[in-house]
């Protein structure tokens, strides 16, 4: 079918209220979509003054501030004046983006009318549950997700890696790969700067490892931050850079005191700070997709990153980073130490990391989503005639 003939309906419990990785890559598809000329429409939540400027055609749907993480709002229902939109934009595929209430009600609607659905997996929600020890849920929730993705017609996922999780957990048999692409005019090594460095007191000789994300828990920063003592009380003379924001921000504050924070930063500045670092350190678990450590290897920086579903698929260990199993510590220690002592194995690997960046097309990539649309319309098409 011809791009025109979409009709996308997009479900997302955050478009652009709070920027992450997860919804930039929507609106990147959105955007990609609107510029072929198929018609798109997003339901989400909307707040008074969100993030950044939506694309598409957005349309609010009612939600509640999470409990102990008030910045992310939970979708609640589909109003009739909400349901009265859906109808009249008659979308010919669903697009479901987060496992929330609003999401199973969207995929019950399209199911009803035979429209195909696909869903988009973004996180594993179910490895937080581990730092707000709540491990005892992951059965539950696990299950809950099955039923999710289970009754989409197919998931497209950022990584094979993630991809292989999912089949293991029985989530649905049709997984594509909808991976990430990279802004190379925004991150590249040319935005290194010296005068940033002496402005936030690094002098030039000092190696400095950077973090880049949301300040929360599941993002692993009690292991950063060991991996940092782990680090220096071995001899390494690092100093810590860390970019960005989050209600975790005053814990990590007090964790690493002699850090610089530079609080939340976007576009150029958030690019030069990136590549005025030497070294990414990213023990995150729970992204399906490192979006960050692809930003860290288009600037030019040698990643350490855990053995996670996020980082795996970037990292090849020995060539452009290193890999660690997560939560070793000492492991971490020793990554950290190599590469402060050998600023050649450093030049080495970001260069790596460099190359391996500079072929991640983003219109390629969205056209691969574009495609699972149209294939599901096909297959749903000719299952009718049967």
């Amino acid at each position: 079918m011809k791009p025109e003939e979409l009709r996308i309906a997009l479900f997302s419990g955050n478009y652009n209220y709070v920027r992450d990785g997860a919804n930039q890559a929507l609106n990147r598809l959105v955007d990609f979509l609107l510029r072929q000329g198929a018609h798109v429409r997003i339901y989400a939540p909307t707040v008074a003054n969100p993030a950044f400027e939506a694309t598409g055609d957005l349309v609010s749907v009612p939600a509640m501030a999470i409990p102990g993480r008030p910045e992310y709002r939970l979708p609640l229902r589909i109003p009739l004046s909400v349901r009265r939109d859906l109808e009249a934009f008659a979308p010919n595929v669903v697009h479901v983006a987060s496992p929330d209430i609003v999401s199973h009600r969207a995929i019950s609607w399209a199911r009803a009318r035979g429209i195909p659905i696909v869903a988009s997996v973004h996180t594993r929600f179910e490895t937080y549950l581990e730092y707000y020890r709540l491990q005892w849920l992951e059965p539950a929730v696990r299950g809950i997700l099955r039923r999710f993705y289970g009754r989409c017609d197919a998931i497209v996922a950022p990584a094979e890696s993630t991809a292989a999780i999912l089949r293991a957990q029985r989530m649905n048999r049709d997984i594509s790969i909808w991976t990430r692409g990279i802004d190379r005019e925004q991150f590249n090594p040319g935005r290194r700067s010296e005068a940033f460095r002496q402005e936030n007191g690094f002098a030039s000789d000092e190696v400095v490892v950077s973090f880049l994300g949301r300040l929360v828990l599941e993002k692993g920063l009690d292991v950063f931050a060991d991996a940092i003592d782990a680090a220096t009380q071995s001899g390494a003379a690092l100093r810590v850079l860390v970019i960005g924001d989050g209600p975790a921000r005053s814990w990590f504050v007090e964790r690493l005191p002699q850090a610089m924070f530079t609080g939340s930063l976007e576009g150029a500045a958030l690019a030069t700070a990136l590549a005025s670092s030497d070294v990414f350190l990213n023990p995150s678990i729970t992204e399906t997709f490192g979006n960050v450590t692809l930003e860290a290897m288009a600037s030019g920086l040698p990643v350490i990153a855990a053995v996670a579903s996020g980082a795996t698929n970037l990292v090849q260990d020995g060539a452009t980073g290193t890999l660690v199993e997560p939560g070793d510590i000492s492991a971490y220690g020793r990554a950290l130490n190599r590469y402060a002592a050998d600023a050649l194995l450093r030049q080495r690997h970001g260069a790596a990391g460099l190359a391996y960046a500079q072929t991640r097309d983003w219109d390629a990539i969205n056209a691969a989503v574009m495609h699972v649309y149209e294939r599901v319309i096909d297959r749903r098409a000719r299952q009718r005639l049967i």
